[in-house]
């Protein structure tokens, strides 16, 4: 199949193309013009286009052609910095341009539109009690990013029941790759002290890792993805017939807890943790997967723990099976 990936330089990105075109794709990339990172992708085989989303003649020459497009690119939340204009410019009428390129183009079998978990109320007083389901949680985006999701996701839909362009909603939750889970900034005491007053007697000069609680002393809980699963879920999606006009929540194969976290990244990484209450809002919240499972066959398969071990790996030099996300 032809496939389109915008954002191909990107974690999921590069190594979505790598997983299509060892299964036998043809793949193009339409690559931002100030985008050095296409070092990665070498050896591929894959089309690279130089172009902007915000350009109809480029978008409309990305997606001539082509059979399939994930329209992973836009402006987020860790680039930057955007502004509230450029949010708009890039995220909603970028995905207008290319809704209306999908449209124009006859042999089109399968739009992908990469949103995000941005679109949900995760952090609410007490945690959430129960698990996120992307067809009854509503969506109340907060912020450019969240937002220009949002319209994008309705742009999806909306041009799906118009003019029946096959178009399906991704909805990403974090996403790390290589060696990043190490890195996340919940877990270090250095990170979060300035922010937690609380935390200051813990602080001594040295790191420690936190095994954080909220105010009723449970472990906090998140739900997150290793890019090999998400990578897997957009893959499995590709000429289902059931996925178009739908949305579907994409992460790992289960919510971690700090309790089963921070001891084993300790003992990996060398550093003693310590337990703490943390007032505030609670990270507490996970998926509910089963429609993607029914419906896609997405079968994650990277818990926390197994992240921590590969990260560790990655990070001695060995492969993985991951591209790196610089």
């Amino acid at each position: 199949m032809r496939i389109l990936i915008t954002g191909i330089t990107g974690r999921i990105g590069a190594n979505l193309t790598a997983a299509l075109v060892k299964e036998g794709h043809q793949v193009r990339g339409l690559v931002w013009p100030k985008d050095d990172r296409t070092e990665k992708l070498r050896g591929l085989g894959v089309d690279l286009l130089r172009g902007s989303l915000t350009e109809a003649a480029d978008v409309r020459r990305a997606v001539e052609g082509m059979e399939a497009v994930y329209h992973l690119g836009a402006a987020f939340q860790g680039g930057g910095p955007f502004s509230e204009a450029d949010y708009f410019e890039i995220n909603v009428r970028g995905t207008f341009l290319m809704l209306e390129a999908a449209r124009a183009e006859k042999g089109l079998l399968h739009f992908f539109f990469a949103s995000t978990d941005a679109v949900y109320e995760k952090y609410v007083p007490g945690g959430l009690r129960g698990p996120i389901r992307e067809d009854l949680m509503p969506r109340r985006p907060r912020g450019w990013y969240a937002l220009s999701k949002s319209v994008g996701e309705e742009l999806c839909n909306g041009y799906w029941r118009t003019y029946r362009t096959p178009a399906t909603v991704l909805r990403f939750c974090l996403v790390v790759g290589a060696g990043e889970v190490l890195d996340f900034p919940q877990f270090y005491l250095s990170k979060l002290r300035a922010s937690h007053p609380e935390l200051a007697p813990f602080w001594g000069g040295e790191e420690r890792l936190l095994l954080l609680k909220d105010p009723d002393g449970r472990p906090y809980k998140k739900h997150i993805a290793d890019v090999r699963d998400i990578v897997s879920g957009c893959a499995c999606a590709l000429g289902k017939q059931e996925a178009l006009g739908e949305t579907f929540q994409l992460a790992g194969p289960a919510p971690f807890t700090w309790r089963e976290a921070v001891p084993h990244l300790s003992l990996r990484l060398g550093i003693p943790y310590v337990e703490a209450l943390v007032e505030g809002t609670p990270t507490f919240y996970e998926f509910d997967l089963s429609k993607a499972r029914n419906r896609l066959g997405f079968q994650p398969k990277y818990d926390i723990i197994r992240m921590i071990d590969d990260a560790m790996a990655f990070r001695q030099g060995k492969d993985i099976g991951v591209l790196p996300t610089g």
